[in-house]
């Protein structure tokens, strides 16, 4: 005799309900791991898991069209892919239910597997932090075992025009009955997730810690800022980014949760002497004070991945005079706790510029999306070579050694910022006034300052901008531009740069991908 799995074959069957059983399980297992995981390492998320080893393995190419798309929001553009994906498949299983339960359950166990693994593959969790996980694959399990069998009397109910079985179906069990337990399934979900990422983002021990940490006044204080830095326009950027506004591009799609009292630093590779050095250590050294803009390489021409901040750290040539690289050295490669390494030139972090261990950000500690407790800034290079958040490690090597996060991944080793400048105001498409007209924009060319800016109006000669003061060498400078007698109309206007040596900005257009975007930034607006 023919087994029959559940499905009367005899009567029309409804699939929905199958699928919202399929949603509902699937949307148990990641709510329940969600929450449980706040308690654990903070890649213990099936979904920031699944997220990281994502970004682990999408090509360059993918990364670049993701930050172009979507700038600051790419980790939100990933996690709704991610959750549109998660249904689709949940749906598919609670469809395999209907005809087969034992291999719709084994799907969920292998997929489960599949998460398990995904967190241990995170470089700062272990194996009990693959529980959360579990117990979300366990409830999921459970679910789907119980609402199969509601669902399969659900849909073996009678056909269109009997209301009295419509409304019940067999075995006493109602369809009213079951889409109020798959709601309460659901809304329990959102509950737990919801629960789960607002303890995560507001983590009440970590946040204590980040407040009971007080920074020592530095031995050298930043150059107090000229008067006259910043352009007054409506629109402009400010010249300082406060530190909410700063830009925030990196493979962590959860914060790691460090503990300054267990961090520490290792140097050690092609070294004389390996250094050992804790938070307190570094915070006991002279730490000095520092501007510094910088920049993403994945920023497009005329992009906003770009920040300037004052910087509070210590200078990584002190440690690595004490460390005494070998005469063969010359890379270092940083790894942060979340396992992301970088390439630094070794001469970048030995020369008189201010490459430096920081511990804070415009006065006050580093925010935890930037790296507390300590990272990485170094002028004159992309900070996918050289700005580490949460660095744990510095290995003295050669480029001929190791190769780095993204350099295997197609990108540049070395990672020289490219100098640019942009048009700021009016933005692209906008719709200006009649009259006088004020265009101002922003210029960085670190390691070397901006000497001079010049405009292009409409194809026209090239005007002079007035430049803002200069704060140093490794800040970007403003700059503006009066406009007067424009015709009612559609105009453009290009900007070019020119560096502290004299040379002109480059205007071959080039994308991000393997060493940084080059180019002039145009903008085309309407004189109403």
């Amino acid at each position: 005799m023919k087994k029959n799995h559940g499905l009367d074959s005899r009567q029309p069957i409804r699939r929905w309900p199958f699928a919202l059983v399929g949603i509902v399980s699937g949307a148990l297992l990641f709510g329940a791991a969600e929450l449980i995981s706040v308690f654990f390492a903070a890649a213990a998320s099936p979904v920031v898991a699944i997220g990281s080893w994502l970004i682990d393995f999408s090509p360059p190419a993918v990364k670049d069209l993701a930050i172009a798309l979507f700038g600051v929001y790419d980790k939100v553009a990933l996690f709704v892919f991610i959750c549109l994906v998660s249904l689709l498949i949940a749906t598919a299983i609670g469809r395999l239910a209907a005809a087969w339960l034992p291999a719709a359950l084994a799907l969920v166990a292998a997929l489960g597997l599949l998460l398990v693994a995904a967190v241990l593959t995170r470089a700062s969790t272990g194996p009990r932090d693959m529980l959360p996980t579990l117990f979300g694959v366990l409830l999921g399990l459970c679910t789907l075992t119980l609402l199969t069998g509601r669902a399969r009397r659900v849909a073996n109910g009678a056909p269109a025009g009997n209301a009295a079985e419509q409304t019940a179906g067999r075995g006493g069990h109602t369809r009213r009955d079951f889409l109020r337990l798959s709601s309460l399934g659901l809304v329990l979900a959102g509950v737990m997730a919801a629960s789960g990422r607002a303890l995560s983002s507001a983590h009440s021990t970590f946040r204590a810690t980040v407040d009971q940490v007080r920074l020592p006044a530095p031995a050298r204080r930043a150059a107090t800022l000229p008067d006259d830095v910043a352009v007054k326009l409506a629109g402009m950027p400010p010249f300082v980014t406060p530190n909410e506004e700063f830009y925030r591009i990196d493979t962590a799609l959860s914060i790691p949760r460090i503990d300054p009292t267990t961090w520490s630093l290792r140097v050690h590779g092609l070294v004389e002497h390996e250094i050992t050095m804790d938070f307190d250590q570094l915070l006991g050294q002279e730490l000095v004070e520092s501007w510094v803009t910088l920049t993403c390489v994945s920023n497009p021409v005329g992009g906003d991945l770009v920040g300037h901040a004052k910087w509070l750290g210590y200078p990584i040539r002190e440690l690595m005079a004490r460390a005494k690289p070998l005469p063969q050295a010359d890379m270092v490669l940083s790894t942060s706790h979340d396992g992301f390494s970088a390439s630094t030139p070794l001469a970048a972090l030995t020369d008189q510029r201010d490459a430096l261990l920081a511990v804070g950000m415009n006065g006050a500690p580093l925010p935890a999306e930037h790296g507390f407790p300590v990272r990485m800034v170094v002028p004159g290079l992309y900070g996918y070579v050289s700005a580490t958040k949460w660095v744990i490690d510095l290995e003295v090597t050669r480029f001929a050694d190791k190769q780095a996060y993204w350099t295997t991944r197609g990108w540049s080793a070395r990672g020289p910022i490219k100098f640019s400048s942009r048009i700021d105001v009016p933005r692209g498409f906008a719709q200006v006034p009649a009259g006088d007209l004020m265009l101002g924009g922003t210029a960085w060319a670190q390691r070397s300052g901006i000497t001079r800016v010049e405009v292009q109006l409409d194809g026209g000669r090239w005007h002079a901008a007035q430049l803002a003061a200069a704060a140093g060498i490794d800040s970007w400078r403003q700059w503006s531009l009066p406009v007067r007698g424009l015709a009612p109309g559609t105009h453009t206007a290009r900007v070019r740069a020119y560096d502290g040596s004299g040379r002109l900005q480059s205007e071959q257009r080039a994308n991000p991908v393997p060493n940084g975007s080059s180019g002039w930034h145009e903008v085309s607006f309407r004189v109403t």
